[in-house]
């Protein structure tokens, strides 16, 4: 079962538009000395849809490369076409990736018979254990609760990153789910209420910039200590919100920026934050003391 912090961690770039290597291996460092319990190159988070073949496979070969089998590597190999899917995912197999990480087809909008054989079809093909990431407001459709228990089934499909941000659908999704079977958050804002449902962590942003906090709400409540593990969800909420003021991962890589771990660097059609956002972000990460 896979449950505590997993980092989807960011992709940094240098000046002239390529992958900063040595920034990102820092980052994977920077992560497993503050404690997560994984990390995912190549969602969202790390910019994935501007990722050429080549630099998708490097950023993964270098995360596991540098993360030395100290956590698991949860490799973003996604996509809406099933056949590039395989692809990334037997690429991800042969570097040593213990699970890929699988989005829900986008644009497409198949059926839910579609979502069934997409993921089933994947899952069949490349023995690697699967966490399914439902994100409608992305994809522009909702893996239903039934397709999803009927898809746990699969001896590789393991855990689903809930990012539906519908409470009542968290809930059946937990309640109906298989022994063994993961719930994480994919939403920052909604940790904290999905593990006092059951749930089991959070594949996060917010951890990218202060992992140690986030760990501490996480492993607080998976230890049942929720008076406690609030306290840190109500002190990171405006962390969390300040993160999504603009689309992710354009503030996340801002705020590391600010701090100096990477360079502001962003690929089109991303592009830097409008100033005044800018400086919301900025006075939140003060106020905090996460910039000095």
């Amino acid at each position: 079962m896979f449950q505590g912090v997993i980092t989807a961690i960011v992709t940094p770039f240098t000046e002239n538009g390529d992958v900063d290597e040595p920034a990102l291996r820092q980052l994977v460092n920077f992560q497993i000395e503050s404690g997560v319990a994984g990390i995912v190159p190549c969602g969202t988070t790390g910019e994935s849809p501007t990722l050429s073949y080549e630099e998708h496979n490097r950023v993964i070969d270098i995360v596991i490369e540098e993360a030395r089998g100290r956590v698991p590597i949860i490799a973003g190999t996604g996509s809406n076409s099933t056949a590039e899917a395989i692809f990334l995912t037997q690429h991800a197999y042969k570097a040593g990736a213990q699970a890929t990480l699988q989005v829900a087809p986008y644009y497409n909008k198949p059926t839910q018979k579609g979502i069934y054989q997409h993921f089933l079809t994947i899952a069949d093909a490349v023995d690697l254990p699967m966490i399914i990431y439902n994100i409608p407001s992305r994809t522009g459709i909702n893996i239903e609760t039934d397709t999803l228990i009927k898809m746990a089934e699969h001896k590789n499909i393991v855990a689903v990153k809930e990012a539906s941000g519908n409470i009542s659908q968290i809930m059946e999704v937990i309640s109906r789910r298989p022994e063994g079977f993961s719930v994480l958050s994919g939403d920052d804002n909604l940790t904290f209420p999905l593990m006092s449902l059951g749930g089991d962590g959070v594949i996060s942003v917010a951890s990218n910039l202060v992992p140690q906090e986030v760990c501490s709400m996480v492993n607080l409540a998976l230890a049942g200590k929720w008076d406690d593990s609030r306290k840190y969800h109500y002190y990171l909420l405006p962390i969390f919100k300040a993160l999504f003021i603009e689309t992710n991962p354009v503030p996340i890589k801002t705020a590391l920026a600010l701090q100096g771990k990477i360079k502001e660097i962003f690929r089109l059609p991303l592009s830097p934050m409008d100033q005044s956002n800018r400086e919301k972000l900025k006075e939140v990460l003060a106020s905090k003391k996460i910039l000095l």
